[in-house]
């Protein structure tokens, strides 16, 4: 895939180990449009979602593969104090902040470098960009390896108290070229309580239990629970899910699709994971392998709670002057 987005050339890289599996990005955005493994009987097959011309990511409101930045996840009111001082941000979801903005990182050509085994993106966001305080140097490393774990690694540092939330907003489907939808997929977690939303999907600061609920995964289920569901939060999230869930340990995130005997296994030193069944998505827009519908593939992002500077008892994801911020999350693909 090659070509520009707002008269700027896209570079593309494609990552590719001894077991045919493959990752293609583009450095605008960080964006990941193909991951390439194989089934059960070895048929290789994209398994995310992503568009068949890099020009269309121009206009990318699902935020198909993209980094997202500086702030993952929703902000109430747009506002937020933070060390005595009010700062205001772009309202582009309602009467909230979304994504870091309309500007956000994922509308970022990143700066490129080829590493062993990956490519190392970094971008300057500079004090006030989107409203938000400090000047801010954030590296996304993306690597392979023969294992066919696929590993993002997110680093920054700031000159001034901050907020400061990074995910990858990759939608999976691992039917392979978007043959079936999601909602049979099967997904395990170990996570014990999860985030309650209002009507405007931002945290209420309640996290509630998942057991006897479509919330409980730690003994697996399929995405289908939430969509039968007449649970009011299923329903917020249009019959499916938009809900961060807290991590214990390091995820132990299991995602897996019987009919083609492929599995992706999630770890990751972040609090939460975001699960969002893609019930938003409509239909007819022309995908790489399909075309988009609801239910076309699901995202698992993982980083902070959502709307935390609002929530004193949920872990804030602030950074101060100085400090070095990281996190990683490793995805491995396996077939049973």
């Amino acid at each position: 895939m090659t070509g520009n987005i707002n008269g700027k050339n896209i570079k593309e890289f494609t990552l590719k180990n001894k077991n045919g599996m493959e990752v293609s990005f583009i450095d605008y955005g960080c964006i990941i449009t193909k991951i390439i493994v194989p089934d059960r009987e070895g048929n290789r097959e994209n398994v995310v979602l992503g568009y068949g011309r890099t020009d269309q990511y121009a206009y990318n409101p699902w935020y198909l593969g993209a980094v997202i930045g500086r702030f993952a996840g929703r902000i109430g009111e747009g506002s937020f104090e933070l060390g005595g001082k009010m700062y205001t941000l772009e309202r582009n979801d309602g009467n909230n902040h979304l994504h870091g903005g309309q500007e956000g990182f994922d509308k970022v050509i990143w700066q490129s470098e080829s590493i062993p085994g990956g490519v190392r993106f970094t971008h300057e966001s500079p004090d006030g960009e989107g409203g938000y305080p400090g000047n801010i140097k954030v590296t996304v490393t993306y690597t392979l390896n023969d294992e066919n774990e696929f590993i993002i690694q997110y680093e920054a540092v700031s000159d001034q108290p901050t907020l400061l939330n990074l995910t990858n907003h990759t939608y999976f489907n691992l039917s392979g070229n978007v043959k079936r939808d999601i909602t049979g997929h099967l997904l395990q977690m170990d996570s014990d309580r999860y985030a309650e939303l209002n009507d405007q999907l931002l945290p209420t600061g309640r996290l509630q239990p998942v057991e006897g609920t479509a919330f409980d995964f730690r003994r697996g289920q399929t995405i289908q629970a939430g969509v039968k569901s007449n649970d009011p939060q299923n329903k917020l999230a249009g019959k499916g899910y938009d809900h961060p869930f807290v991590l214990n340990g390091d995820g132990g995130i299991t995602l897996s699709d019987e009919e083609s005997g492929r599995v992706l296994r999630i770890k990751t030193d972040q609090e939460c994971v975001v699960l969002y069944s893609g019930t938003q998505i409509t239909n007819g827009v022309l995908l790489d392998g399909g075309e988009s519908r609801k239910y076309a593939g699901l995202c698992l992002e993982t980083q902070g709670l959502p709307d935390s500077i609002h929530h004193p008892g949920f872990p804030q994801n602030t950074i101060q002057p100085g400090e070095n911020y990281a996190s990683r999350t490793v995805y491995r693909f396996e077939t049973k």
